[in-house]
């Protein structure tokens, strides 16, 4: 089983693992459950994101903006917008240019 990501190959279960894993799981149900499983970890970590984003920035926009979308694509879309958003990588280049040089 190859697990991929925009074409991109992941990693692979071999023949053995594979093995182990359907000496918990039904052979028959071992794609399904398999998939399940990383669309489960996936949905998870972008639940616990959002959690936070939204923690964050309920505060500001009730400050901001006269109505706050309830759609969570939207929401995000809308504190995205904010020009003193800033992603995780722009936070860290930040915190990484006020540290002083030693």
């Amino acid at each position: 089983m190859k697990i991929q990501v925009d074409g991109q190959e992941l990693f692979e279960l071999t023949d053995t693992q594979k093995k182990v894993i359907q000496n918990d799981i039904d052979l028959d149900e071992f794609d399904v459950d398999m998939k399940r499983r990383l669309q489960y970890i996936l949905t998870h970590k972008y639940e616990r994101c959002f959690e936070r984003l939204q923690r964050e920035w309920m505060p500001k926009l009730q400050q901001r903006v006269s109505s706050v979308p309830t759609d969570p694509d939207a929401l995000a879309q809308l504190i995205f917008s904010q020009p003193d958003y800033k992603d995780r990588k722009s936070r860290k280049a930040e915190e990484v240019s006020r540290r002083p040089i030693s």
